[in-house]
């Protein structure tokens, strides 16, 4: 079971602002996924399924508390392919197979600070009425690695009409992580998500394979969304 709405966190690390996201989510072999993951993980599944989403979407406002926006620094692109996780301690959350940026410095203080497999890449996001354009290539491990992915927004889902799937795919308040041999998780808060349909007008993407998993099979579930506010919370160590 996903855990209820958290409460806002009062004391946070960093406070982002994640826009014009889009979800793209495959259905993947359970062993393909858990022998990617540290041993203290297992797979997080829904009616028995394994879940693996490649989401790229715009970094704003990325900021310390109190501290002002600094331009540049604090907006760009990222990508991130990610699957969704049970921990030791009985939470669930997201597990981390790479984390895509535009921002040398972010990229930098991430590794650093928790452990992240963030990848430095060259990208870019255009909108154009309703469909986006993403694109990146990655500037080191492994070099040339990327993706090309439009996308054309529909209509947003009535509340009725979103499932146990759409929420447990996006619903998602917690993240995993080693950082130097000891597992550790961070707390994210931030609102509902606006959920709108999407087509998928073209994919080329080779992330997967550069994170050591198969080449997905089919069309993508999508979801996009215009985005949300988000406050990230101090990390804890598990063990």
């Amino acid at each position: 079971m996903l855990a209820p709405p958290m409460a806002e966190i009062r004391t946070a690390m960093m406070i982002q602002q994640w826009r014009q996201l889009t979800f793209l989510h495959w259905r993947y072999p359970a062993e393909a996924v858990r022998r990617l993951l540290p041993a203290e993980l297992t797979p997080h599944t829904i009616d028995g399924e394994v879940w693996v989403g490649l989401i790229p979407f715009l970094m704003c406002d990325v900021r310390p508390p109190k501290i002002p926006e600094m331009p540049w620094l604090s907006r760009f692109p990222e990508t991130n392919l990610r699957t969704y996780v049970q921990g030791p301690d009985g939470g669930t959350g997201i597990w981390f197979f790479s984390l895509d940026a535009a921002r040398l410095p972010a990229v930098a203080v991430a590794r650093a600070g928790l452990g992240l497999p963030y990848r430095w890449a060259r990208m870019s996001l255009r909108a154009a009425g309703d469909v986006m354009t993403y694109e990146g290539t990655r500037l080191a491990e492994p070099r040339g690695a990327g993706y090309r992915i439009q996308v054309r927004s529909d209509a947003e889902y009535p509340e009725p009409e979103l499932g146990p799937l759409d929420h447990f795919l996006t619903s998602r308040h917690r993240l995993y992580t080693v950082k130097m041999g000891r597992l550790v998780t961070v707390d994210v808060w931030h609102p509902p998500w606006q959920l709108y349909r999407g087509e998928v007008l073209e994919l080329r993407q080779n992330l997967t394979e550069a994170a050591g998993l198969p080449r997905p099979h089919g069309a993508p579930l999508v979801h996009v969304a215009p985005g949300v506010r988000t406050r990230i919370g101090l990390p804890r160590i598990l063990r």
